[in-house]
């Protein structure tokens, strides 16, 4: 066995293939767009880039059949706010071998390690968190688009190398169809009557106001949390590029004060997945027109929250009550949405889960976040 860079084509088609090898008889995984994927490694779409770098490599055997597959990345932003300097390793495909998981590992290791890097995170993206991140160990259920799906021997691999958990990542899900809490309809009717706020979902005739209140809610909002790096126009950019073919805008709230202050948000998408099964995640030409019909026909039966939240002065007043009874006002009408997956909350982040459990959502999954030193 030998690991090989991706230096050429060839080599990224075989990087971007090898999951067919993983999981075709797999009834549950959906293969991700593979162009979505590919973004990640280029710096024309990856403003990560500007304050990073990253490289990626995959494995053959004795015959060079492509066995396997990782990637190792840094980011400057947040290598050095940990005890030790430290990079990430992600995008882990391998077979049920620990001696070629081992190989992919040490190769992204020895990679890092060049680059002056003590440990590694990983599963993680060279990106925002709301994608890609963590390894999957409960929970075996049909992804939502951007949620990392594995098979279950993936744990073992990883913590038989010498990871260990850094954190867990909770997804908990609301039954549409069985609808929010009464308490949370009351709490709601109760703050928009006594406060004056003003609640409007996105409108895609004005979304540079709209990415403007989403910068300064966020920055605001994930201050206080460790490594927090705050969010860049160009990341808001990249990532309503990314959603535009699928977001409604009918998913996305935001709550302001009477005197138009932006303070809390929501932001929810149909679930990809459910557009692009059957595509072997090429948008080719007949790809695009099953995307397209899909698009058009498809009643989504899922959702899921992808990011929230609320500036701190305006935390504890029940505007992400109201933010959820604007969403069920619209979807329950509709009458398909059946599923509301809201992903992922850290094991750190009490009050997030609060308020996961007040709104009636019970868990789904579990992702892990790992760590290695070296």
């Amino acid at each position: 066995m030998q690991t090989i860079e991706v230096a050429d084509k060839h080599v990224v088609r075989q990087f971007l293939e090898l999951p067919f090898t993983i999981y075709g008889n797999d009834s549950q995984w959906v293969c991700p767009l593979l162009n979505d994927i590919e973004s990640v490694f280029d710096a024309q779409k990856n403003n990560f880039f500007s304050f990073g770098k990253c490289n990626r490599w995959i494995l053959v055997d004795e015959n060079n059949h492509p066995i396997g597959r990782i990637a190792a990345f840094i980011n400057d932003k947040k290598a050095y706010n940990e005890e030790q300097p430290t990079g990430g390793c992600g995008f882990f495909e391998c077979i049920d071998d620990q001696h070629a998981a081992n190989m992919l590992f040490d190769q992204a290791r020895t990679w890092l390690e060049s680059h002056g890097m003590k440990a590694m995170n990983g599963p993680i993206n060279f990106g925002e968190n709301d994608m890609w991140w963590g390894l999957l160990v409960d929970g075996f259920t049909s992804p939502f688009y951007g949620m990392n799906y594995n098979p279950p021997y993936y744990k073992a691999l990883f913590e038989s190398y010498g990871f260990t958990v850094k954190y867990e990542q909770i997804s908990n899900r609301i039954d549409v169809r069985k609808g929010l809490p009464e308490k949370v309809a009351k709490i709601s009717s109760w703050v928009a009557k006594r406060n004056g706020y003003i609640f409007r979902h996105l409108d895609t005739a004005d979304i540079p106001r709209f990415s403007r209140d989403f910068k300064e809610i966020y920055n605001d909002a994930w201050k206080d949390f460790e490594n927090f790096t705050t969010v860049t126009d160009a990341t808001i950019e990249e990532t309503i590029n990314k959603i535009k073919p699928v977001m409604d805008p009918n998913l996305i709230w935001f709550a302001y004060t009477s005197k138009d202050e932006p303070v809390a948000f929501v932001m929810i998408l149909p679930d990809t997945n459910e557009l692009i099964k059957g595509l072997n995640g090429r948008l080719d030409l007949i790809g695009k027109l099953k995307f397209l019909w899909n698009k058009f026909t498809v009643k989504h039966k899922r959702m899921r929250a992808v990011i929230m939240g609320t500036k701190e002065q305006y935390r504890n007043m029940g505007l992400e009550s109201c933010l959820f009874m604007k969403l069920q006002e619209y979807t329950r009408p509709l009458k398909h949405y059946e599923e509301l997956e809201l992903s992922w909350v850290g094991d750190f982040n009490a009050k997030m889960l609060a308020l996961h459990e007040a709104v009636g959502a019970t868990y789904a999954k579990k992702h892990t976040t790992y760590m290695c030193t070296f």
